[in-house]
């Protein structure tokens, strides 16, 4: 038995005139061994047609245990199925096997727990078997659970239609209450259809009926208080029928058929509501509606308007041109770009210039492309170039529209107008684009703007920048502001402008001679305007030297005053005479101010009670300084203490 259950055994074996009841035994056996292959030789020499057939068929089935299920069915052996079926997790399979076998309970339950995707499906060919078994009842129950109910229901009650009724009252579904008022209308029963047409919200039904009854006002009135579209397409054709123009192209629009309703308006001349419609419909509606317009030679901004919506804007501009329709051609420039044919920018544009429309004109021509002559027209009109304006003309590097050259001079070309227009900021940012810094630096000098000037010379790094920058910030309150003084001798020397670095460093003396008598900061900036004039000389040869000379004479002078004024704590006599010999240089001042030294003299003179000596030299000063304000030298209370001593 071993050899004839291999395959080539059985092959072997296969013209042997075995019994049937063999060859069955020993497909039986291939179900516990799983052996398919010689299944289907055993059910050959048997002679079982349809297992084989049913055997090849289940081949798609991927699992192995489904495939020996199928032979274990056609064999009888049910119970070896089921428990295949249930091993290989093939639930969908297992519930057909229990429906083929009428084990429904078992069909349900498996499709409730594990095959809920065939469940409906189940539910439906359960109520089936039950409607062929006459359990009408149970029936209904199971085309309801398969959500079928609203067909297969009507269907099967259609000859008690006493029970039928009363199932579509109770169950209260809009498709069922229409479905029985198509069937009443079938029957004639005009009222009662029309009521089950209004339980089923069945707007179009209930307008045919009410039209067929030849009640189309109550008709009309449905079709308003419903907005159906279908509705009022229905009451549309009823008035169309009837010639009642206006009413039929009402319905027709709320029926959204504008088609319809253009038609009719065409034809009746209605060429107010016309314009309205046309714009609620398709592009070809309103290219239709504007030629009617068109050939009519009547309101020709609406024809504009229609081809404009339609998109035929070259069209709706060639009619605006011609007609001069100004309104139209505004609002069609509204949407017309950079995109748009250059041919008809540049035509509206000429238009609105024509009609001393400059700042649309402006836009048109930049939307073409062609900026110079939109700078020119702001030029010449004077309109205001504003930022977004501006951008709009600065072309991309990458543009293929201008060289860099030309892109470049355009950008200056904008900024040269900034500057006209005192839009200095905006100027400086189109030099800066243009590669022009120094321009960009002079704008931004002209707007006063401290912090930018600063910023800007900060991150531009060129040497005439600086000075630009250094020589702006000495024009301002420095004195009072450190962090001015200290951007002035940076921008100085990083632009290398050694001489202005000195002359600023002799500015600092001053102020510290002038409003604080401070000589000693004095000597100390002077110093620093000697060694900047120094390495300046070495740069420009003999051109600083009497600058130096005037600046080593001028330090010796306040070295001088600076020593008397040490001096005189240990000998007051020798501080003294130096400050008498000072007075006798020529140019003392403006190293050393004359009213300080005779200042210091004087107050000595009072604090030693000399009120004659002290006298005798503030008569001095006023003599050689006849406007001099004395108070600014000598302290009030020594010019008091004098005051009184003098009388």
């Amino acid at each position: 038995m071993e050899m004839i259950f291999r395959q080539d055994g059985v092959q072997k074996n296969a013209g042997l005139h075995l019994g049937e009841a063999v060859w069955e035994n020993m497909a039986r056996m291939c179900v516990k061994t799983r052996r398919l292959d010689v299944a289907r030789v055993c059910l050959g020499n048997m002679g079982n047609a349809r297992a084989a057939r049913a055997l090849r068929e289940a081949e798609k089935q991927p699992e192995l245990e489904a495939r020996v299920a199928v032979l274990a069915t056609q064999l009888g052996m049910l119970d070896e199925a089921e428990a295949l079926y249930r091993s290989c997790g093939r639930f969908d399979l297992l519930n057909k096997f229990y429906q083929a076998r009428g084990d429904w309970q078992k069909a349900i339950e498996t499709a409730e727990s594990h095959d809920r995707i065939h469940l409906r499906s189940t539910y439906y060919s359960y109520a089936q078997h039950l409607e062929n078994t006459g359990d009408k009842t149970l029936a209904l129950s199971y085309y309801e659970r398969s959500d079928t109910h609203r067909f297969e229901v009507p269907r099967m009650l259609m000859e008690d239609s006493v029970s039928l009724e009363l199932y579509i009252n109770k169950m209260k579904d809009k498709c069922l209450y229409k479905w029985w008022g198509h069937y009443l209308e079938s029957q004639s029963e005009m009222e009662s259809a029309l009521r089950y047409y209004d339980y089923a919200q069945d707007y179009l039904s209930q307008v045919r009926v009410h039209c067929y009854l030849g009640n189309i006002q109550k008709a009309s009135e449905i079709a308003n208080e419903t907005g159906n579209r279908a509705a009022s397409y229905h009451v549309a054709r009823q008035y169309e029928s009837q010639d009642q123009i206006s009413q039929s192209v009402h319905f027709y629009t709320r029926a959204q058929a504008y088609n319809n309703a253009i038609r009719l308006c065409k034809e009746n001349h209605m060429d107010e509501q016309l314009m309205n419609l046309a714009l609620l419909s398709n592009p070809e509606d309103m290219m239709d509606t504007a030629a009617y317009y068109e050939e009519r030679g009547e309101h020709m901004d609406r024809a504009v308007m229609l081809y404009h919506k339609a998109g035929r804007v070259s069209k709706a501009l060639e009619l605006a041109f011609s007609t001069e329709q100004f309104g139209a051609l505004q609002l069609i420039a509204e949407e017309l770009n950079e995109n748009s044919d250059p041919a008809v920018l540049t035509r509206c544009s000429d238009f609105f210039i024509k009609h001393s429309h400059y700042h649309k004109a402006v836009q048109l021509l930049v939307a073409a492309k062609k900026y110079h002559e939109a700078l020119q027209l702001c030029l010449d009109q004077n309109l205001t170039i504003t930022e977004d304006l501006a951008e709009s003309m600065t072309v991309s590097q990458s543009s293929a529209h201008l060289s860099e050259e030309e892109r470049k001079e355009l950008l200056e070309r904008i900024a040269d107008c900034c500057m006209r227009q005192g839009n200095y900021h905006l100027a400086t940012k189109k030099y800066t684009q243009a590669g022009k810094k120094i321009k960009a630096m002079r704008a931004l000098l002209k707007s006063g703007d401290t912090e930018k000037i600063v910023f800007f010379a900060g991150v531009s790094r060129q040497k005439e920048i600086y000075v630009m920058a250094g020589n702006y910030l000495q024009s301002l309150d420095w004195r009072k502001d450190p962090e001015i003084m200290k951007n002035i001798i940076s921008f100085y020397t990083k632009g290398r402008a050694l001489e202005l670095l000195a002359g600023f460093y002799q500015a600092c003396a001053q102020v510290e001679i002038d409003d604080y008598q401070d000589y000693e900061k004095a000597y100390g900036a002077l110093t620093e305007a000697y060694k900047c004039l120094s390495k300046a000389k070495s740069r420009h040869g003999d051109e600083t030297d009497e600058r130096l000379s005037q600046l080593t004479h001028h330090l010796t002078l306040i070295k001088r005053f600076i020593q008397a004024r040490r001096l005189y704590e240990q000998d007051p006599a020798a501080a003294l005479s130096e400050c008498e010999c000072l007075l006798e240089e020529s140019d003392l001042d403006p190293a050393v101010r004359v009213g300080d030294v005779f200042g210091f003299i004087i107050e000595h003179h009072c604090q030693h009670a000399s009120y004659q000596k002290a006298w005798t030299k503030l008569e001095e000063l006023r003599r050689l300084h006849p406007s001099v304000n004395v108070s600014m030298y000598v302290s009030a209370r020594s010019l008091d203490a004098l005051q009184n001593a003098i009388g």
